[in-house]
């Protein structure tokens, strides 16, 4: 045993051992934090054995009270679904038009449609439901089949040229591109950019017009405006579902591309239709 070291700079004494000619300052902790760490292992043992923690092959210790977070888990969504079932009954038994009138059974409709939305539909629509193209922007006032709950309902049930459901919305606007020639397809297609946007020959929009009496506006309207009958959109808004601007609008009349949406009632069932459709109605663009 040697004498007790002292450090030079620091005056403290070191233990006595040595590493490359580096000390170690004898520095031992403060009491209470030695008690505080005593304490922390007798309260883990304690613990470990009033709860569940040790792993076993199959499962894990069950400790002494039993505790299960997955039965909490389970009783309280078994309440949550007793406490939404009234709503759920209600919704069931009324149009959404009563939904949307009643401010509380409208709120749980809008958060459950929020809900099944983001699982269903933002792969077309897009998460914020603002469309892309050849997806419709559900946020704006633009319908083809009309925008009030009850129109939407039916969109959202049956689909849009989905062949399996027989009471699917259909409009399918032919190939003009087999029925007039080149030159009125590019008059007409100037004409109806002409509604809504800038045109670069403007000599052919008289030309287009007389184009779209004879051709379009059996389904269009004569001022351009749609049918919603039909499907039929307005050419006046400046809203595309495909592109605008005369050669866009040509391309579409030459060889028209028709979207399908499936229909939702088979699969989600008369609750969640409704559900979606107050949602969407409650995008800002319902009517």
């Amino acid at each position: 045993m040697g004498s007790e070291h002292i450090d030079e700079v620091s005056g403290i004494s070191t233990t006595g051992h040595e590493w490359d000619g580096i000390k170690e300052l004898n520095n031992p902790l403060p009491r209470w934090w030695v008690i505080t760490f005593y304490i922390t292992i007798a309260w883990a043992i304690g613990y470990t054995v009033v709860y569940p923690a040790w792993p076993m092959l199959t499962s894990a210790t069950r400790g002494v009270l039993g505790y299960s977070s997955r039965r909490d888990v389970k009783n309280e969504l078994a309440a949550a679904e007793v406490a939404k079932g009234k709503f759920v009954a209600a919704i069931q038994a009324k149009t959404v038009s009563e939904i949307t009138a009643d401010n509380t059974l409208r709120e749980f409709a809008i958060a459950a449609g929020g809900a099944a939305f983001k699982v269903n539909c933002v792969q077309c629509h897009g998460s914020g439901a603002q469309g892309s193209k050849g997806f419709p922007n559900l946020n704006d006032d633009d319908w083809l089949w009309g925008g009030n709950a009850e129109q939407i309902q039916q969109t959202i049930a049956h689909g849009i040229r989905f062949a399996s459901d027989p009471d699917t919305r259909l409009s399918e606007m032919p190939a003009f591109g087999d029925i007039i020639t080149t030159d009125q397809i590019k008059q007409v297609g100037a004409y109806v950019a002409s509604l809504s946007d800038r045109v670069q020959d403007t000599s052919l929009i008289e030309l287009g017009a007389n184009v779209f009496a004879e051709n379009c506006a059996a389904c269009h309207g004569e001022n351009a405006k749609g049918n919603r009958e039909l499907g039929a959109p307005d050419l006046t808004d400046a809203i595309w579902l495909y592109g605008s601007g005369e050669t866009a609008i040509a391309a579409q009349v030459r060889a028209p591309r028709h979207g399908v949406m499936p229909a939702w009632i088979g699969r989600l069932g008369e609750i969640k239709v409704k559900e979606l459709a107050v949602y969407v109605h409650s995008l800002g663009g319902g009517e």
